[in-house]
């Protein structure tokens, strides 16, 4: 996905950690712990201590978080403090925060302007109420609640945060706001010396700068095509401790583009582009390809070796290798006159973590 910040100046693209950003990452992390192996004592030990009530109330509300983030809970203008983020929040018109809350249970479609709010659409609100009611009779009470009581249930909301802040996310933020700082002020001194492409890069493998004659574009290597524009000319970039591995961008119309990265993420390896991943496994798919790294991994084999054992062709066998070659599966060395290939271990045993790392992100 892109961000067009053609004309955007420097000073209007800003790193700056949120509390309220983070305190979704954390409800996330314990409603999906599985996403989160880093996180596994954190989310057994929080949810252990949690007060009954308030358990129950944080799965009510689970679709605004478990599988991504409603756009409210990434602030455009980051704060020093909770609340201040969720007095911003309540300056927000109803419709504009309804149609946030409920984005996933409406359709994907309502992220990009297709289908408008469900508190001025029957149809929409139909749509909202019958997908929040898939998940469980708890999303499609409070669906339903939101839809027809938005300001009782923006307070509820409210007090719901407050209460996680309360519980445990004050201590976590006490915690993680030093090195989320630290992380934010470093990208803003690398992007003043040496420009918005080496501090994209050091916040994570999968941002870059593209500059061509139609303008100059952030790029987001994710499993989702979509592009937007920096509304009011400015992109806010936000760290985040509990975030990995996902990197989510916030680019639905008439909200700032937000990009919400992992801190320090480099720390931890892998994440790799999307079409590497995806190269690799077409070129497993293959059975004939499946068959030789049989081989390939219990040894170096040559050309005709391998044409051989397989009984086909040494151009057909080429043809497979320069395919399984090409996706980064082989290494290759020369013995005398001939050529041997063997599977790269480091890179097959890191597949299935790449691969989740891709559709995560």
């Amino acid at each position: 996905m892109t961000i067009d910040i053609t004309g955007v100046p420097p000073e209007r693209i800003a790193f700056s950690p949120s509390p309220l950003a983070e305190l979704g990452n954390a409800v996330h992390v314990l409603a999906e712990p599985g996403h989160h192996p880093a996180h596994h004592a954190w989310a057994t030990a929080t949810g252990a201590a949690l007060e009954p009530g308030l358990a129950d109330r944080l799965l009510e509300a689970d679709f605004m978080w478990r599988s991504t983030r409603s756009d409210f809970l990434l602030p455009a203008r980051p704060r020093e403090t909770l609340a201040e983020e969720l007095d911003d929040l309540d300056r927000i018109d109803d419709e504009t925060f309804v149609g946030a809350a409920l984005e996933i249970a409406c359709s994907p479609r309502h992220a990009r302007g297709g289908i408008p709010s469900p508190l001025v659409d029957e149809a929409s609100r139909r749509r909202a109420l019958d997908l929040a009611a898939a998940r469980g009779p708890r999303q499609a009470a409070f669906a339903e609640r939101m839809i027809c009581a938005p300001t009782a249930t923006r307070a509820w909301l409210r007090r719901l945060l407050e209460d996680c802040d309360e519980a445990f996310f004050a201590d976590t933020w006490k915690r993680v706001r030093v090195q989320l700082a630290a992380d934010a002020r470093h990208k803003t001194e690398l992007m003043r010396r040496k420009g918005l492409a080496d501090a994209l890069a050091d916040a994570s493998r999968a941002l870059s700068l593209e500059q061509d004659h139609e303008g100059t574009r952030i790029v987001v290597d994710k499993l989702v095509e979509a592009r937007t524009e920096a509304r009011a000319g400015s992109v806010t970039l936000v760290p985040s401790a509990f975030g990995r591995p996902h990197l989510i961008a916030l680019y639905a119309p008439g909200w700032q583009p937000v990009i919400m990265y992992p801190a320090a993420s480099r720390e931890l390896g892998g994440l790799e582009p999307v079409g590497t991943v995806g190269l690799r496994l077409e070129a497993l798919a293959h059975p004939v390809r499946m068959r030789m790294c049989r081989s390939l991994a219990r040894g170096p084999y040559s050309t005709s070796e391998l044409a051989e054992t397989y009984g086909i062709t040494a151009p057909e066998v080429s043809r497979h290798l320069a395919v399984l070659r090409k996706a980064g599966l082989l290494t290759t060395r020369r013995r005398g006159r001939y050529v041997l290939h063997q599977l790269d271990f480091s890179v097959v045993a890191r597949l299935g973590s790449d691969f989740l790392e891709s559709v995560l992100r």
